[in-house]
């Protein structure tokens, strides 16, 4: 630093330096330091973009060359982004070493199964004799089902599958047994009724065969209109019972 032609300096006379001299002396030498000791290739978070700038990845600043990055990295905000990621870290790797509480979990192994393909099924539109309640009845074969496996169903909304494009006017039903493939049938988005009688299941092992049957809530409205109206009772096959 030049301390003698400063304005208002005596002729071999230092003056007292401004704060901002002495910061750009400072910046200056951490930057001729540093380039000395520090490998400017082997910082993990130093890159440059495509406009050739330097940037810091910790901190996310900006460096017109490598000794503007290098006095940055000698700076208050880097070191104390460093010490911040330091702690992280050790905090991270205390929680990763603590022994886990209570009894070990099983080590459960994935199946390998070989799909055979799709089953045959049958499916008929029924209606309630008594309260015209329109349903469906599911009929799917499984000839050659693995042992000791019985067909597993659930109802699943358009917004969980990813096939089609969702649609909330429809609902799927999902039927999955071992090891044949999983069989997904389309269904309007009407909420089942599962009172006794309404809604049933059943899986004969000598036929192999599964059944499935439900009707679609109605509301007083539509109830009480289709009690009015019983020209078209008798158009759709009656409820069955599959289980006898």
């Amino acid at each position: 630093m030049d301390f003698q032609n400063r304005v208002g300096s005596k002729h071999r006379g230092g003056g007292v330096a401004s704060a901002q001299e002495s910061n750009v002396d400072r910046r200056e030498r951490l930057r001729r330091l540093a380039m000395e000791t520090i490998d400017i290739k082997k910082d993990p978070y130093f890159m440059r973009n495509h406009l050739g700038q330097g940037e810091c990845k910790l901190c996310l600043t900006l460096h017109s060359n490598e000794g503007s990055y290098l006095a940055h990295t000698q700076g208050k905000k880097h070191q104390t982004n460093l010490a911040r990621r330091a702690a992280k870290e050790a905090r991270d790797n205390q929680y990763m070493n603590q022994p886990a509480v209570g009894p070990a979990k099983p080590v459960v192994q994935k199946k390998t199964i070989i799909k055979i393909g799709r089953p045959g099924y049958r499916v008929t539109k029924i209606r309630d004799p008594n309260t015209q309640q329109l349903g469906m009845l599911f009929q799917i074969q499984y000839p050659q089902i693995a042992n000791d496996v019985k067909p597993l169903h659930r109802f699943m909304s358009a917004y969980e599958q990813h096939i089609e494009q969702p649609n909330k006017a429809y609902q799927y039903l999902v039927i999955a047994a071992e090891p044949y493939e999983s069989v997904a049938f389309k269904i309007q988005s009407k909420e089942i009724d599962r009172a006794p009688g309404k809604f049933w299941t059943h899986w004969d092992p000598d036929a192999k065969q599964f059944s499935l049957q439900f009707v679609f809530k109605q509301t007083a409205a539509l109830f009480s209109g289709m009690q009015e109206s019983n020209a078209a009772a008798h158009t759709d096959t009656p409820m069955v019972d599959a289980r006898s």
